[in-house]
């Protein structure tokens, strides 16, 4: 059996915020390279003594890349269910980061709060996935 014929069609969002998540990840990595030029701080170095406007450009990018791993796991386990949902709470999570990210770059860390949205994304794909974990058990009733 092909591969699509065991997906619906809808999953195809879900691979377009797939596709988002990473133009996302690549702009805050570029990000982090051009303000590693403009402020000299050379590879390896993680964070800078002196810049605190590229240390929060790093952490953007950084805390983005602490909490992706997990993100993707539950949208993917949340998408084989409930495709257009997870794909809907996909892309608010991905907005969201570019909120944070815009916000931390001001060189305030308290402005990265403009993402704050982004958890009803985040918790929304992780309670999808508590909700397709409960149907495969049979706790909950499969809708």
């Amino acid at each position: 059996m092909e591969i699509l014929e065991l997906l619906p069609s809808s999953f195809g969002y879900v691979i377009f915020t797939y596709f988002y998540s990473w133009i996302m990840l690549t702009y805050l990595g570029v990000k982090v390279g051009a303000a590693r030029k403009k402020y000299d701080v050379k590879y390896p170095t993680m964070y800078s003594d002196k810049e605190q406007v590229f240390n929060c450009i790093q952490r953007a990018h950084q805390n983005t890349l602490e909490v992706y791993p997990q993100w993707l796991v539950f949208q993917t386990i949340a998408a084989l269910v409930y495709p257009t949902y997870a794909a809907v709470m996909g892309a608010i999570w991905v907005t969201s980061r570019f909120s944070y990210a815009w916000g931390y770059y001001t060189g305030d860390p308290a402005k990265r709060m403009k993402g704050a949205y982004g958890y009803i994304g985040y918790f929304g794909v992780i309670i999808l996935s508590i909700a397709v974990a409960l149907q495969l058990l049979g706790v909950l009733r499969a809708s």
